[in-house]
């Protein structure tokens, strides 16, 4: 494996390639994600049985269940995030409208406990 320095290089310059701002590239992410999810729901929920001595029931309500619901809200709402939206102007810019553009801060940092160790990874990756 590479050592990290270049990993976290090569995740900037990706960054500022500008690919990530695109909402058809942000949907087509967490769509990837929601079916890499599916398509291991049942080894996640054996591994969680494994380590935490959680049931299926538990795994999936308080692991996987949550992440996949977190995934459909964002996929939901995405669109309507990322819209400009207008805002008051102060009276020393008359004339002038402003706006707040939403925008991808860049590249981030993921480090989840143990004690929900799916869902405390993978719901802040929805987010980011």
């Amino acid at each position: 494996m590479e050592n990290y320095h270049d990993l976290l290089n090569k995740q900037k310059a990706f960054f500022r390639s500008g690919k990530t701002k695109d909402i058809d590239f942000r949907l087509k992410a967490l769509e990837k994600l929601r079916d890499g999810i599916k398509a291991y729901e049942q080894k996640i929920m054996e591994t969680v049985k494994l380590e935490l001595n959680k049931s299926e029931f538990e795994a999936y309500s308080t692991e996987v269940g949550v992440v996949l619901s977190e995934i459909r809200f964002c996929q939901k709402h995405l669109r309507s995030w990322v819209k400009p939206k207008r805002v008051k102007t102060p009276l020393t810019h008359i004339g002038s409208v402003s706006y707040i553009y939403p925008d991808p801060y860049g590249v981030t940092l993921i480090i989840a406990p143990w004690n929900y160790p799916f869902q405390l990874a993978i719901a802040p990756l929805i987010g980011a």
